[in-house]
């Protein structure tokens, strides 16, 4: 519930941000995708997918904390981090994969013939590919994320656990807010190369489809230029900085009302 209310907060504030990283990062260019025009265009499958995307994350991630913390010590408690984070991605890209697939190709509905909406994507999708047609770019975005998330959530508990240590209290919602921001805006900068990928995976044809992640970048490297991989690097850092910053915030705040509420 509180990943949930947290996901939804980052989703509606933040969504323009995300629609300019896709229009910079797609093969046509930001002009002739969209530009600035229609930010919020795609919105739709995300407001849909936010609560349920957030919920099992959190709820994956929590549960495999549980699992794993006592069996590997406080040691170990940086990879007990990345293992948790990575199976919660893998298990919220479930949601998250057919949400992209079906927002990134609303994003750029001027480079792709017109303004098409969201309801006509998805039907386009499903009358050429079935169902596998919203699970493009599967394999892709886990390796965007796993990386991600091994970058993101032990340097956000890392953070957290100096600032608690130092001040000899649990820290506070805004205080988590800041650590959210600064692992976030970390991890969105090293991964940036992968998201690209991610992006073009999702917006293909059956040509690019073929290519595994590798291939895929050496020839966008070859045509395009090594750059592009860099594409959209900017609005990304800022969107998962703001993003880290609510959404991880939002998370803390909504766990202790909610654990306040529940009592002891």
């Amino acid at each position: 519930q509180a990943g949930a209310i947290a996901g939804m907060t980052v989703d509606l504030t933040l969504y323009p941000l995300d629609t300019l990283k896709t229009r910079l990062q797609a093969r046509e260019g930001f002009r002739h995708a969209g530009g600035f025009r229609g930010v919020y265009r795609g919105i739709l499958p995300v407001l849909v997918g936010s609560a349920p995307n957030a919920a099992i994350f959190f709820l994956a991630y929590e549960r495999a904390k549980q699992q794993l913390g006592p069996a590997s010590g406080a040691q170990h408690a940086a990879l007990v981090h990345m293992a948790a984070a990575s199976i919660a991605e893998t298990a919220a890209c479930i949601i998250r994969v057919p949400v992209e697939v079906v927002k990134q190709r609303a994003q750029i509905y001027r480079a792709r013939g017109g303004a098409r909406g969201v309801l006509d994507v998805a039907s386009v999708l499903m009358r050429r590919d079935g169902w596998r047609g919203f699970y493009r770019g599967f394999g892709t975005t886990v390796m965007r994320e796993i990386p991600f998330t091994c970058i993101q959530f032990p340097l956000y508990e890392y953070l957290k656990h100096v600032w608690s240590v130092q001040q000899d209290t649990p820290v506070q919602p805004w205080q988590a807010s800041l650590c959210g921001s600064v692992a976030g805006g970390c991890a969105a900068a090293v991964t940036t190369p992968l998201d690209v990928l991610k992006t073009r995976m999702m917006l293909s044809d059956e040509t690019v489809q073929r290519l595994s992640p590798a291939k895929l970048a050496r020839q966008i490297v070859r045509e395009e230029g090594a750059h592009v991989l860099l594409r959209g690097l900017a609005p990304r850092v800022l969107w998962i900085s703001a993003g880290g910053a609510i959404f991880l915030g939002a998370y803390e705040k909504a766990s202790k009302e909610l654990r306040r509420r529940d009592g002891p």
